[in-house]
């Protein structure tokens, strides 16, 4: 399997120049015309990734998580639930790569094999960032209505994260 992984680009490449000459297209001029089209379109979705970063630094920093944690910890204590992972599960429809770093801090801390970070996987899995990939994709093309795509994303979240507790809770608490 892994002397056709090697194989897959290449193999691809002569495909598309293939077809080129079969269908006498100018490979370079084609190239040319992508590469300016996908500058344009970074340039017209770097405001709203810019705005999105800035929004969630600004909400970490601020400790609010921390704040309201407080208050629920001993809700969770009670259901035996990590208070570890609430941070994950908040900030997920918002940010990966904020997701991705306390995932990285409860492996440190408490291992990848470990019941929280079993559920640091899952939780990762189960969700996506909403937030995000509606600011991205809806400002790259510039749509301000965005009707109900945040409301069914926000619930598919809170349905993927209930479902990461209960699958992990399942097989492995």
């Amino acid at each position: 399997m892994n002397q056709i992984s090697n194989y897959i680009v290449p193999i691809f490449v002569l495909f598309i120049l293939l077809y080129a000459l079969k269908h006498k297209t100018k490979i370079y001029d084609s190239f040319l015309v992508g590469a300016k089209d996908g500058i344009i379109t970074t340039f017209h979705i770097a405001p709203a990734v810019i705005a999105m970063v800035f929004a969630t630094n600004l909400f970490l920093n601020s400790h609010f998580l921390e704040f309201v944690f407080s208050f629920l910890n001993p809700i969770f204590n009670h259901f035996q639930i990590p208070i570890s992972i609430l941070p994950m599960a908040f900030i997920r429809p918002i940010s990966g790569t904020a997701t991705l770093a306390i995932m990285n801090n409860i492996f440190n801390v408490y291992g990848p094999d470990s019941l929280v970070g079993r559920l640091a996987s899952t939780l990762q899995g189960c969700t996506d960032t909403t937030i995000y990939v509606l600011a991205l994709y809806f400002g790259s093309i510039k749509v301000t209505k965005t009707r109900h795509a945040l409301s069914a994303g926000l619930f598919a979240d809170a349905v993927g994260i209930l479902a990461a507790f209960f699958i992990t809770f399942l097989f492995f608490g």
